[in-house]
């Protein structure tokens, strides 16, 4: 098992690939903290195999209240950190009122930093062999853009940068850092997203969306959760112990392509 022995900490641990990478640290042998709002999450069926923690990642109360949790039960330390909250928002930035633009920077941005930020008095404590592992849940639309979801856009080019950063500040101390950046996943976001006016539907049924998104990938299909989650498990172990401060894309190869060439 490739996380035997080590603890982590999973926000958004109740949603589509918060969930399943859970599981897959459950499967690896480690002792997984799900902290989230609910414990239903985003996902009504089953319960994964771990500890719920309830947390607001916008809230500093919160977040500190979690990690005194987590000290309590775990030795005072933490291996692995997966900053996995996070929310969408489908209007351009004409549509976008300041409420809904600092409501998503406060999830998608302010909770990494706050989550991270309090994480490190137990990261530093970390004995595993590969150091102490985080990871930041970036978008390949932090590099490219989707039509309709600016703020959604803006804030993931700030965690990618926020990752950087990080990775350079506390490498020294035996953390590393890494953000993930994922494409289309079949996630009850991305079905919100076909079922919203971001999808650019223009009357077509939510499975002729999908369809249409599957054939503009290489691969021709969308991610699924437990693909995100093996990356995951793959940079939180010791075999990663030299990945730090990289954007890992995967996205079945879309952002690989030039679009025009689809005409």
């Amino acid at each position: 098992m490739m996380l035997a022995g080590k603890t982590a900490l999973v926000t958004g641990g109740r949603g589509g690939i918060g969930r399943a990478i859970c599981e897959r640290f459950a499967r690896e042998g480690a002792r997984v903290f799900a902290a989230d709002l609910t414990p239903a999450g985003s996902l009504a069926e089953g319960q994964p195999p771990d500890d719920f923690i309830q947390l607001d990642v916008t809230s500093e109360d919160s977040v500190r209240a979690v990690y005194d949790h987590v000290a309590a039960t775990a030795d005072s330390s933490l291996d692995i950190l997966v900053n996995a909250a996070g929310i969408e928002i489908e209007k351009t930035i004409e549509e976008t009122s300041l409420e809904e633009w600092n409501r998503i920077f406060a999830v998608n941005v302010t909770g990494t930093f706050l989550v991270s930020k309090y994480a490190l008095p137990l990261l530093r404590r970390s004995q595993a062999g590969g150091g102490a592992s985080v990871i930041n849940f970036g978008s390949y639309d932090g590099f490219i853009a989707d039509p309709g979801l600016a703020a959604y856009c803006a804030t993931k080019g700030a965690v990618h940068a926020l990752t950087r950063a990080m990775a350079c500040d506390h490498g020294p101390e035996g953390i590393r850092v890494n953000a993930i950046c994922p494409g289309y996943v079949d996630t009850p976001m991305l079905q919100s997203f076909f079922e919203g006016d971001g999808s650019g539907g223009d009357g077509c049924t939510i499975d002729s969306l999908q369809q249409a998104v599957r054939d503009v990938h290489p691969m021709r299909t969308f991610g699924k959760p437990e693909d995100m989650a093996n990356l995951v498990n793959w940079l939180a172990s010791d075999e990663a112990r030299y990945a730090a401060g990289q954007l890992w894309v995967l996205d079945g190869g879309l952002s690989a392509q030039v679009q025009q060439m689809k005409l």
